[in-house]
This record gives structure tokens, sequence and C-alpha cells, in this order.
């Protein structure tokens, strides 16, 4: 761990794999509650976590050799469930890169738990580990990708809550509301969320602003 000041209040940790950061993310998290830990924001990222709003940000830093992280507890949180349909145009590059059949890409994926490991590049967007294999990004990123895109990028996968462009592998889409201004909170995905996408059939789905919560899980839409 290399921690770097930000300003007079704030430190950048920086670690070497993103499993260190998302571990060191959950361990900050739980100093913070249990009341060790007085911070006002703390913001994951690849392999960085930002401190925000430190009192002594370089005794902090001086701690922070001594300390010992442990990996990421499991987490009793409910799955967030996002219907998915297999249908986007990349699938098929995806397969060939895999040496799998197209179903096949589609049942990997959707056999797989997700994690949020950070939110950026646009509001809602979560970059989720977890994926089987991993992925190369488009030669040549395409300058709008359709909102509710499913898209897969090196050890990611990822759902544009908004057209933008992007240079992320579409393999399907979702009516999944990620980002609404009307919901509490905003954002659908926040880091540390659990996420499984489930399969459905290649039609429209029905559009919802909230997520409806239903043993244990919760699903993204209503109805499908």
């Amino acid at each position: 761990m290399r921690a770097l000041p930000a300003g007079d209040r704030a430190l950048l940790i920086e670690v070497g794999t993103d499993e260190e950061a998302q571990a060191l993310h959950a361990e900050l998290l739980r100093r913070r509650a249990a009341g060790e830990l007085a911070v006002a924001e703390i913001v994951p990222a690849a392999r960085t976590v930002l401190l925000d709003g430190l009192d002594a940000p370089s005794r902090l830093a001086e701690r922070l050799a001594s300390w010992e992280v442990p990996p990421v507890p499991p987490r009793a949180q409910d799955v967030v469930e996002i219907p998915v349909r297999y249908d986007g145009p990349d699938l098929a590059d995806v397969a060939a890169h895999w040496d799998v059949s197209e179903s096949e890409v589609a049942r990997m994926h959707a056999a797989a738990e997700f994690r949020v490991a950070f939110c950026g590049f646009a509001p809602g967007f979560g970059y989720l580990t977890g994926l089987p294999r991993e992925v190369p990004r488009r030669a040549t990123p395409r300058t709008a990708v359709p909102p509710g895109s499913v898209a897969l990028a090196g050890p990611y996968t990822g759902v544009y809550p908004r057209s933008s462009p992007g240079g992320w592998q579409l393999i399907g889409t979702t009516d999944a509301v990620l980002w609404d201004h009307a919901r509490v909170p905003a954002a659908l995905l926040s880091p540390g969320t659990r996420v499984r996408f489930v399969p459905v059939e290649k039609t429209r789905t029905t559009r919802t602003a909230s997520a409806t919560s239903t043993a244990g899980t919760t699903s993204a839409v209503n109805s499908v």
C-alpha cells in the first residue's frame, strides 16, 4: 500500500490489484462503521481508494503501514438480479475469443455471480468483477452505445446506463434502469453490490423506475 496526499484533507491509497482495492475498501468501511476511522468519503477505483474529509491525513498514512487487511468478506446483502437478453452485436466475437458457442457465452455469463468493484465513467455505471474469462476491448470503439447494453471488457462486466461512446464488447441488452433521479438511491448498483444476470426471452421487457425486492433478491424490473 502506498498513501499519497491529495489536497489538505485527502489521501489516495494505491494497491497492487483490484482485489486488494476491494478488500481495502471493505476494511475502511468496517473501521468507519466501528468508529475507528473518521472520514467523509471513501471512493474505490480499480487499484486505488480515495479517502476525503480526513482531519489528519499524514497521521493516517503512517498508521496504514501496520494495518492487516483481510480478504473481502462475504456480504449478507441481497443479490440484484438484472434480466438480460443475450442478443448483443459482439456476442459472436466473444464466443470466438473464448472458443465456445454463443449460447455457452450466455450460459457462462449468467452462471457467474458478480460484485461491483467500483463505479465511474457515467452515473450508474458499475465495474463488475467475476467474469469467468477476460475479453479484449473492441479495436474500434463505437461512437454511440445504446442504453441498457450489457458489455464486457478485460475482467469486467458493465451495463451502459445511457447512450455514450464505448469500446466494450456488447453481448446483450436489458431494460433495467441503472440510474434514476426519482429513485433513492438513484444508482441501482454501488460498490460491493452482488449482481446476477438472468436470461430472458429476446422480446422487449417493461422498464421500471425502481427495483422490486422479493425473497432475498432485488429484481431490476417488475415484469419481463
